[in-house]
């Protein structure tokens, strides 16, 4: 049974969260403090975290930031703040999700089990030492699909599950030109449950680690008016 653990301060959407979260067959955790939220964050073993933005002690970003520090999960952040900026604040901190409220409890099940199943399946295949696909070598860049590792002149790049799927998913269809809606489809796979400005955050993250010159990528290139392709020559 897959463990949640929820930092949410307003328990009655931690525990409406709770039931339906239950319902599924998840055991759920409930922590209302954000301090005492990430300590156990740290300390516990847990399959996927909902964290709200808000919240007393420490608040989801910070959470988030430390929590990165020390383990790979999925973390779904949560809040009633639309601004784009924070969106992209917690998506830059390597939060896989945000959530604006209010929401329906269905979706956030949904959104959950996409994550964890996406994230079963990459743990997966970096644990597998079977090779299976050969190294995508391009300029200086090699992507080793097997082993879930990223290299630029030999030195190891630490990416996310979420930037190694989009890097991946781009270099091996080089040259196609993919557009923001059909990459969110293919490595989110939540349908229009999302938004694609997650996309964007992530393109520009991943230009930030491969590219010499982020602000004139080689390896990532963008077609303006249709979407981004990796580039084949």
């Amino acid at each position: 049974m897959k463990k949640i653990l929820i930092i949410e301060d307003d328990s009655g959407i931690a525990e409406l969260e709770r039931d339906y979260l239950e319902a599924s067959d998840f055991q759920v955790e409930i922590e209302a403090d954000g301090t005492a939220g990430l300590k156990r964050a740290l300390a516990e073993d847990f399959d996927l975290l909902i964290l709200d933005v808000m919240l007393p002690g420490q608040d989801g970003f910070q959470i988030c930031r430390e929590l990165r520090k020390e383990k790979e999960l999925p973390i779904l952040m949560v809040s009633a703040r639309h601004e784009d900026i924070d969106k992209i604040r917690a998506l830059g901190l390597g939060a896989d999700d945000y959530v604006i409220k209010p929401f329906s409890p269905s979706e956030l099940v949904a959104r959950v089990k996409a994550h964890l199943a996406r994230y079963q399946r990459l743990t997966k295949l970096a644990g597998d030492t079977t090779p299976k696909i050969r190294a995508i070598q391009k300029g200086d860049l090699e992507i080793q699909p097997d082993t879930h590792m990223v290299y630029h002149k030999g030195n190891e790049i630490t990416l996310t599950n979420k930037e190694f799927e989009l890097l991946l998913f781009l270099a091996e269809n080089p040259g196609i030109v993919f557009s923001k809606d059909k990459l969110f489809d293919q490595i989110w796979g939540l349908d229009a449950m999302g938004d694609t400005a997650t996309v964007m955050v992530h393109i520009n993250r991943l230009r930030e680690k491969i590219e010499p010159n982020p602000s004139s990528p080689i390896y990532i290139e963008t077609v303006w008016g249709a979407g981004y392709r990796f580039c084949n020559k």
